[in-house]
């Protein structure tokens, strides 16, 4: 039950933090954080990353529903490494904001702009932190011999 707490959190966070440019930001509008460092710029993201497939809103949509499915079948299956579980209900809470996102407005609220980066947000970080823990995880399972 921890997993989904932690699932629940960072989907809260993303929305919020996604609501807060909403209400302060105008689309296209860009705060320096740290001058042409670090920007707080919202903007509308039809695609997926880096905007690939901006064509594909349905499919996208499709796509990020069935990744959160399999997720949610791969957190209920009983005795999993812990890690894997934390990496498995990280990637689930980002995957959920940006598919609010995609279902609600039918694009994702991006923001995060280190100038050198296509703008993010904390639902694709997660991902990512989630993505990495994930391969940590495997990566510390024991191997089976072979025959």
């Amino acid at each position: 039950m921890k997993v989904y707490l932690l699932t629940l959190i960072i989907f809260v966070l993303d929305q919020f933090s996604k609501w807060l440019v909403v209400r302060h930001l105008q689309l296209h509008q860009s705060l320096p954080v740290i001058k042409g460092i670090f920007h707080l710029t919202h903007v509308h993201n039809f695609g997926a990353a880096f905007s690939l497939l901006n064509n594909y809103p349905g499919f996208l949509t499709l796509v990020a529903m069935v990744v959160v499915l399999l997720l949610v079948i791969f957190l209920s299956l009983p005795q999993q490494e812990r890690l894997l579980r934390i990496a498995l209900a990280i990637i689930l809470g980002g995957a959920l904001g940006n598919l609010l996102d995609r279902l609600r407005l039918g694009y994702v609220i991006d923001f995060l702009d280190f100038r050198i980066w296509p703008v993010f947000n904390l639902a694709d970080m997660a991902i990512v932190v989630g993505v990495g823990l994930l391969v940590l995880a495997v990566m510390k399972m024991p191997q089976e011999k072979g025959s």
